[in-house]
């Protein structure tokens, strides 16, 4: 089982990230933050939250001894905290000033890995923190990174959809086209497993995109044989792309998380799923398994950052979490409406749709002219209501079985626009996220560039665009 015992609710945007050390948890947001936890009663620590990016933070990660902090952000900055007080004990320039998306440590706390937009990658010693190697992925922008156990190679994604192996005298050693939307997140675990083939010790790795998928590899560090990729297979539990994966300490387990706003947790030997947590509301950024106690956070969207409490001696294939819907909607029986009407705070309305025997197909159906006429709902403000949470009934069984086009959905959000506006950058965006990131920001949400005026001018043909495909997809 897997049990919800805590929710984090401190950000006020979305979760970008979040890692555990052997004693606290870190987390950083949409909202220029970093804050840090203690793990035994996950209260913030005094120090928290920390300030000083400008812009978003991306990544955050603790070094092996959990002593040292490093945050990466939009302000193209990589900065390292001190875990004990919170002190700002660097900030670190990526060349070229670009946005960094994601930072590491190596195993033996050697070198800082920084990667940004520009595709360009950094390793800094840490001992100087002064910059020792740097080089360039092959278009697009590093967006994933993970050292081997014994830190003499890296793995680098990009959002070309590449993953590369690095030795750490930055030289690229081997090239794979893994996921063709891009990657978006990658993991090695530190446990070998052999090959009976040819004897030797390989690494798992994952790699999960936008295509959907979490691939499975195997992948062999020698320093006299060089570097070895081996296809493994493919995990294709989640409806929409998948945003981050991780492998558990004993690399027994694998986590991901996805815009169907749902966390799988997988086993890795089998592929088989061993829960499915769909508590999150918005699309799941981030998610990570503590090094030593059974503990698994996910951070999403919504703001949130859910603390799971997982039970080891018993894992049960196919287990659920929340009141999910076993089948689909228009197979509902009335008392999966009723179940579903107290999930939505619709209770007082539980006794009226029996009576009316509303089961899944005649619920899908209610229009508000049914809702006055036949089951003589009098408040306007409840009709809109009851209307409101089945549309969004509706709309999560569109998201479910057909995938929408990427051109309808906001690229600040990741979900279908309802009120798309053209900013001066050329990009439609929702109205809403648009102007709320332009509260904060003068900059484009897709290139970091100034914009040049805060006009935001309606997208009437992208919106009935959205309203066809809507109407092609409820009939």
């Amino acid at each position: 089982m897997a049990t919800l015992i805590h929710t984090l609710a401190d950000h006020s945007d979305d979760v970008n990230y979040c890692a555990f050390s052997s004693s606290c948890l870190a987390t950083c947001s949409l909202d220029k933050t970093i804050r840090v936890y203690s793990l035994s009663n996950f209260t913030e620590l005094p120090y928290s939250p920390l300030k000083g990016h400008t812009y978003a933070v991306h990544c955050c990660c603790f070094s092996p001894s959990g002593r040292v902090l490093a945050s990466c952000s939009t302000d193209g900055t990589t900065a390292l905290w001190d875990a004990r007080d919170g002190r700002r004990l660097a900030v670190l320039e990526q060349p070229g000033a670009s946005p960094v998306r994601v930072c590491r440590f190596s195993p033996e706390a050697t070198y800082l890995l920084s990667g940004a937009a520009d595709g360009s990658v950094v390793l800094w010693n840490i001992q100087s923190l002064k910059l020792y190697r740097s080089g360039n992925v092959k278009g697009g922008s590093l967006v994933a990174c993970a050292f081997s156990p014994n830190g003499n190679f890296f793995v680098t994604g990009s959002s070309s959809g590449d993953l590369t192996i690095w030795d750490d005298k930055m030289r690229c050693l081997y090239n794979e086209k893994a996921h063709d939307l891009g990657v978006t997140c990658c993991d090695i675990s530190s446990h070998p497993v052999s090959d009976s083939a040819n004897g030797f010790r390989y690494f798992q790795m994952a790699s999960c995109g936008q295509d959907n998928q979490i691939k499975l590899w195997l992948i062999l560090f020698a320093d006299f044989l060089g570097v070895e990729l081996k296809y493994k297979c493919t995990l294709n539990g989640h409806s929409a792309p998948v945003l981050a994966c991780a492998f558990s300490c004993d690399g027994q387990m694998i986590v991901s998380g996805s815009v169907d706003k749902c966390v799988i947790i997988y086993e890795t030997s089998t592929g088989n799923t061993l829960h499915t947590l769909s508590q999150h509301t918005r699309y799941v950024t981030t998610c990570a398994f503590a090094p030593h106690s059974p503990l698994l956070a996910t951070g999403s969207m919504d703001k949130t950052v859910h603390i799971w409490q997982l039970d080891l001696r018993q894992p049960c294939a196919g287990d659920t979490v929340e009141n999910e819907p076993k089948v689909a909607v228009e197979d509902w029986s009335e008392d999966d409406v009723s179940a579903w009407l107290c999930a939505q705070d619709l209770a007082d309305f539980v006794g009226l749709f029996k009576t009316n025997n509303i089961d899944g197909k005649e619920l899908l159906n209610l229009t508000k002219e049914s809702l006055a006429n036949e089951l003589k709902i009098e408040s306007l403000g409840q009709r809109s209501k009851v209307l409101q949470k089945i549309e969004e009934l509706r709309m999560t069984m569109i998201s479910v079985s057909v995938p929408v086009p990427d051109e309808f959905l906001c690229p600040i959000t990741r979900e279908l626009m309802n009120d798309p506006v053209i900013a001066t950058d050329g990009y439609s965006y929702e109205r809403e996220a648009m102007e709320n990131w332009i509260s904060n920001r003068r900059s484009s949400p897709m290139t970091n560039l100034p914009l040049h005026s805060l006009m935001l001018t309606p997208n009437r043909t992208l919106k009935m665009a959205i309203s066809r495909w809507l109407e092609t997809q409820q009939k």
